[in-house]
């Protein structure tokens, strides 16, 4: 019996122990698993606050490379976008000129000599652009129609008195004579060149006599197109001008006095296939005496472009000039 109970309560202090173990260790694993819980907490707060600093610092470097990219890249734009395309301002000023001297050209050949020419026709002696390979025909002459000037260069190029080669014929049809008020003429080309370059289409001149100041004024409309030498390429011009003859319109046999002060507008395609406009700013002047317009601005606008501000200064008789764009000038020469 005594041996039974000993027993018994060995037993079940031994079923006490066991389960003290059992609920020891089970708190034990309870603490463990809120340690591990912590420590997983502060490893994930570690590994946040290092890929937050880490972050932060790829993305400073990243805005800072950034920043420096699109400042060189700005810096490298405004350089290769500078606009200093200054060929269709060349482009409407060879128009320009070679319209206009063509408009001369048949004004001399009206007052000049029929048979071929020499060059000295001035009551001074002074030679004109026609130069000795020139013959002035003149046909239909009476005063109930129109005549018809035609200034033959030959079939070969001619070198002018204005240091320009010519070849080919200008037509000139006309009434009355060019200082007439109420003359009109119409000027054409047969295979007409100058420095290689084909001139086409018409030049109307009509003379409205004398403004307020008893100046001669013209208006004049040219539909033209210029073939550039060497397939350099085609420029078209269409323009409207007013032509105040304001210097030797007293002496109209002597062409060498004459200056002409020009204003209008004008609008074409250059050789590089951009279209534009242009307004007489300032008025062109053109002596006789000179081969280039001596002073005047043209205000230029190529499509889709800022405005090119063409300026033949005041230098006197010279082929410089100017070209304004955005603030920026270049230098050109007339051709």
């Amino acid at each position: 019996m005594l041996n039974f109970d000993i027993k018994s309560k060995k037993d079940i202090y031994r079923k006490m122990k066991i389960k003290f173990l059992i609920i020891k260790i089970f708190y034990l694993c309870i603490k463990l698993l809120k340690s591990e819980g912590v420590i997983k907490q502060k490893l994930i707060k570690t590994i946040k606050t290092k890929n937050k600093m880490k972050t932060k610092k790829v993305l400073t470097y990243v805005m800072i490379f950034s920043l420096v990219g699109v400042l060189f890249t700005s810096c490298k734009k405004k350089t290769d976008d500078t606009d200093n395309d200054t060929s269709a301002a060349a482009d409407n000023a060879l128009a320009e000129g070679t319209f206009n001297d063509v408009h001369n050209i048949a004004d001399q050949a009206a007052t000049g000599s029929l048979a071929t020419y020499d060059g000295t026709y001035t009551s001074n002696g002074d030679k004109g652009m026609l130069s000795t390979c020139a013959t002035i025909t003149l046909q239909n002459v009476n005063s109930l129609d129109d005549d018809t000037l035609h200034v033959n260069f030959g079939a070969t190029n001619c070198l002018c008195s204005d240091g320009r080669y010519r070849r080919g014929t200008i037509n000139v049809v006309y009434s009355g004579m060019y200082a007439d008020s109420g003359s009109h003429h119409t000027i054409t080309f047969t295979n007409y060149f100058v420095n290689d370059n084909q001139i086409l289409g018409s030049k109307t001149v009509v003379n409205n006599g004398r403004n307020a100041a008893g100046h001669p004024t013209f208006s004049i409309t040219v539909n033209g197109t210029i073939i550039k030498a060497s397939g350099a390429g085609t420029i078209t011009w269409v323009s409207n001008r007013t032509r105040e003859w304001t210097v030797g319109y007293n002496t109209p046999l002597d062409w060498t006095d004459d200056t002409y002060s020009i204003t209008g507008t004008a609008s074409g395609t250059s050789a590089a296939g951009n279209t534009f406009t242009a307004s007489i700013g300032t008025p062109l002047i053109k002596k006789m005496s000179c081969h280039w317009i001596e002073s005047g601005t043209i205000d230029l606008t190529p499509s889709g472009k800022p405005v090119r501000h063409f300026d033949f200064g005041n230098t006197g008789c010279d082929n410089r000039a100017t070209v304004t764009i955005n603030g920026n000038t270049y230098d050109i020469f007339l051709r």
